[in-house]
């Protein structure tokens, strides 16, 4: 198994972090741009990846209680992840995702999965910041 973790801040009360990280309306706003989810019946959907050209049955399961997001393969346990907003005080949040491949097969490799993680918590920072500062303003 392989497993990756990235954390980011971001100035913005949890809350708000977590609001926009879950929004299944808008996940293709910071996923990885090479990840497609289609929502189908919740916890179950549907990952279309690129790079493989692959749709992946998965589920995604939300945790607002914890300010937490879950997620796997469906039908195979080819990996697993989550994301998890903690608050830091001062209206900030520290954000971190963790990714585990059980089935190497899918592991695209450590450069690939870093710049994915950085480029999908910058893309949900850009989120937060749009939604939460024009409704600020």
């Amino acid at each position: 198994m392989t497993e990756y973790e990235r954390s980011r801040t971001m100035p913005a009360q949890p809350e708000h972090v977590f609001d926009q990280a879950a929004n299944t309306g808008q996940l293709s706003a910071w996923l990885p741009e090479a990840l497609h989810v289609r929502v189908e019946d919740p916890p179950a959907v549907t990952v279309h990846e690129d790079r493989t050209d692959q749709d992946i049955p998965a589920l995604l399961r939300a945790r607002p209680e914890e300010m937490r997001l879950e997620w796997g393969t469906r039908e195979e346990d080819s990996y697993t992840g989550w994301l998890q907003v903690a608050g830091l005080g001062s209206g900030a949040s520290e954000v971190t995702v963790h990714l585990s491949f059980v089935d190497d097969s899918h592991d695209p490799g450590r450069p690939a999965v870093d710049s994915a993680l950085d480029s999908g918590l910058r893309r949900l920072e850009e989120q937060v910041r749009l939604r939460f500062d024009s409704a600020a303003g």
